[in-house]
């Protein structure tokens, strides 16, 4: 069983600028539309979990629903999920060991945990086994940062990385755990 974090972040650590935006991932031209090896990754998980916040954006981009695994809204504020996406995402409530381990009986194993909130309280619970980040050579200057503050450092082995277009780092880490 996996918890992984597949993102993409500033050099300054915001995955989101000042307004919530994610304009700057087009500020590296990928003229070959490389996905940068996220269909693997894809072929790895069994399903995402996202927060609100990153289920109403990904709701927004004008594209088809861009996930084929099924997805998991994690949210105690969220009543039921949008008649649209009803048949691709489903409303799961709780803490997240509780939502994990619901998840987990429900065959789900091998989780994406997608959204800055979401994966911060992944990691505050040390429930995060993988993360692989992709790092912009743009600073934001503010916005919505990845990681959070921790009660106790968490400690990550650095197992690869890799130069994506001339300009991007994409880097894995696996959590070393006593």
């Amino acid at each position: 069983m996996s918890n992984i974090v597949y993102i993409a972040t500033s050099l300054d650590g915001y995955i989101a600028d000042k307004q919530g935006g994610l304009d700057w991932l087009n500020s590296v031209p990928n003229p070959d539309g490389l996905d940068f090896g996220f269909a693997d990754f894809m072929q790895r998980i069994d399903a995402l979990v996202m927060g609100r916040n990153t289920f109403e954006i990904v709701c927004g981009f004008d594209c088809d629903w861009p996930y084929n695994k099924p997805v998991f809204v994690l949210s105690n504020t969220l009543k039921s999920i949008p008649a649209p996406y009803q048949d691709k995402a489903f409303l799961i409530k709780g803490p997240v060991k509780q939502a994990v381990t619901q998840l987990n009986q429900q065959g789900y194993h091998n989780l994406y945990i997608d959204g800055g909130k979401t994966i911060q309280s992944f990691l505050t619970e040390d429930l995060i086994d993988e993360m692989i980040i992709t790092t912009f050579p743009i600073l934001l200057g503010g916005g919505s940062p990845l990681f959070g503050e921790l009660t106790e450092p968490r400690s990550f082995k650095f197992i690869e990385s890799e130069v994506l277009l001339n300009s991007l780092t994409k880097s894995r880490y696996v959590r070393e755990r006593s």
